[in-house]
């Protein structure tokens, strides 16, 4: 069973994705946060795997309540929910450690799927809001080269390693890097895994920050 909390400042928006979620036989609603301040209190006092957050809330964001709920350890993972399909919040979500970012107006279908994922290791990024995020952030960016030396914190990586995670940042799933390299899915998740590992990364969402920031990927030319 995924145990669930839901913390949004809005009753009404909390009372409809507990009707969803519960609604399944796999989910269910641990509690609830009317805003992100009391939400780390609350999870002080329960069990959950997977924090719904909302971005705007009044005293303490969900971009800050994210960073403190993922500043424990194996603690439960963010996924960031918002009406506002705006870059920098997402982009600020990553960073403070959400797992993913899904639009409120996602079908129910996504958001069941995204809190799964999510429970199961994976990382969930709306595609076209991945491409708005890297496209509004290009300019603080590094720029690449034609051909850019490997930045030093992905040393450890091998040349297909690497080339893994620039599919990875582009947005693409573990199927689809697949198809493009000629290997099977299995070997790319093996290559993922070892990515992971070898960089310290969480998920695939912090390899994404990680190689666009590092300039592995250039997002002009993504």
């Amino acid at each position: 069973m995924i145990r669930v909390v839901l913390v949004d400042d809005q009753e009404l928006v909390r009372a409809g994705f507990r009707m969803v979620l519960d609604a399944q036989a796999d989910i269910e609603v641990a509690g609830e946060a009317g805003d992100g301040e009391t939400a780390p209190e609350l999870l002080r006092t329960l069990t959950a795997d997977v924090v719904l957050v909302d971005i705007r809330m009044p005293r303490v964001d969900g971009v800050e309540a994210t960073r403190r709920i993922c500043a424990t350890e194996g603690g439960p993972r963010v996924l960031i929910l918002t009406t506002f399909d705006l870059d920098e919040y997402a982009y600020a979500a990553l960073r403070a450690g959400a797992s993913g970012f899904l639009l409120k107006d996602a079908p129910p279908e996504d958001l069941l799927s995204a809190i799964r994922s999510v429970h199961s290791g994976d990382a969930v990024v709306a595609p076209s809001t991945t491409r708005r995020l890297l496209d509004r952030f290009a300019g603080q960016l590094p720029v690449s080269g034609d051909e850019p030396p490997a930045p030093e914190s992905l040393d450890a990586l091998t040349p297909r390693e690497r080339e893994v995670l620039a599919l990875v940042a582009r947005g693409m799933s573990n199927l689809e890097i697949a198809g493009r390299l000629y290997v099977s899915e299995a070997t790319v998740k093996t290559h993922v895994g070892r990515i992971l590992t070898k960089l310290d990364l969480r998920d695939r969402v912090q390899a994404v920050v990680l190689a666009y920031e590092t300039g592995l990927v250039d997002v002009r030319g993504a």
